[in-house]
């Protein structure tokens, strides 16, 4: 992804363009899995050891209320990390906790009535069960 992409995205999102944060958003960008904050964290410190683990979760923190970054929550385990690309739902596997991209589909929101005065923004699914690998471990045990 271009610099000034990068740039383009944070400054248009109200957010200054820091040496951290463009880190951690060419990081992301690039990366296609949902790494964790402390995975994060660990690439973009060895590219930049200058980078705290204070900024960095800051960072994630401040992008995520920009919009930039989605957080997906996964019960018990750490919050994985997403660049907010095209738009997608995500699948999480109860046995290793993996995330995975599921193509998007339309949701319908909730009826205006059952709101009452809070804004409806956006819905996101997400689907649980057991990916492939583990699906084909627990069929051979």
């Amino acid at each position: 992804m271009k610099v000034d992409t990068i740039r383009r995205s944070l400054e248009g999102s109200g957010l200054r363009c820091t040496p951290q944060r463009y880190a951690v958003m060419a990081f992301l960008m690039e990366h296609t899995g949902h790494p964790t904050a402390a995975e994060i964290f660990e690439a973009v410190n060895r590219a930049d050891p200058r980078s705290s683990r204070g900024t960095t979760y800051n960072n994630l923190r401040d992008l995520v209320k920009a919009g930039l970054l989605r957080e997906v929550a996964v019960e018990g385990r750490a919050a994985r990390f997403d660049a907010k690309g095209m738009r997608h739902h995500h699948f999480i596997c109860d046995s290793c906790g993996i995330v995975e991209d599921i193509e998007w589909c339309e949701v319908p929101g909730p009826a205006a009535r059952s709101l009452g005065k809070r804004i409806f923004r956006e819905c996101e699914l997400i689907f649980r069960g057991l990916c492939t690998k583990c699906a084909v471990r627990r069929a051979s045990h």
